[in-house]
């Protein structure tokens, strides 16, 4: 995972916000974007894992259900300690059928070597995206959330994420939502850097 320390940070939203001026007083008024500031205490396989498990639902329903399941797997989530775990294992912990699936694709994959964690960092955001996406289950928001959060990738562009999509619209002041493939063509001038333009998308929703 990259680091990008404070001051790398600060060149990056001064940047932007020359860029697109839109962005400037958000800017000002929040704190600074800490995407890639820090090594993630988790390994690739349990991010991935934790991010199966938390699609569609609410952060504290999430959480209870991440916790049953690492207490099923004797307190640590790795593909050792998941393989060993059921469909129906996972079902009385409150996984649905499809995100058992998903985690039991996963860890097979894991532990042939099929999926190889430690080429990652060698890896574009494309292709790492190319071999997440081979597993059933695993779709382009829990790949980006990925790239963006656990590997420090500063290029990611998530407009299939609302909350990217309605803070842009509000920074901008739009009349009408704006369409995804519309805001892709938009985050063009911000190459190599939109991962924390849509940091400030999110922090625009909650000011």
């Amino acid at each position: 995972m990259g680091i990008t320390s404070p001051e790398e940070m600060q060149k990056i939203v001064r940047r932007i916000a020359r860029t697109d001026p839109a962005f400037k007083l958000l800017i000002k008024n929040s704190q600074l974007c800490s995407i890639g500031s820090k090594r993630n205490s988790r390994g690739h396989y349990e991010t991935l894992v934790s991010s199966i498990l938390s699609q569609q639902l609410a952060t504290k329903a999430a959480e209870t259900i991440r916790n049953r399941v690492k207490t099923m797997a004797g307190g640590k989530i790795t593909p050792e300690t998941i393989a060993p775990l059921s469909a129906s294992d996972l079902r009385a912990a409150g996984v649905s059928g499809a995100k058992a699936r998903a985690i039991s694709e996963l860890t097979h994959a894991t532990l042939d070597g099929s999926l190889n964690f430690h080429k990652f960092p060698k890896m574009s955001n494309a292709e790492i995206s190319a071999e997440l996406t081979a597993l059933w289950g695993v779709g382009r928001w829990t790949i980006e959330m990925f790239l963006m959060f656990h590997l420090g990738r500063l290029d990611v562009w998530p407009v299939g994420d609302l909350g990217v999509r309605r803070g842009w619209e509000r920074l901008h002041q739009l009349p009408a939502q704006i369409k995804p493939e519309e805001l892709e063509l938009l985050g063009a001038q911000f190459s190599g850097h939109q991962s924390v333009v849509a940091w400030y998308c999110w922090r625009a929703l909650e000011n």
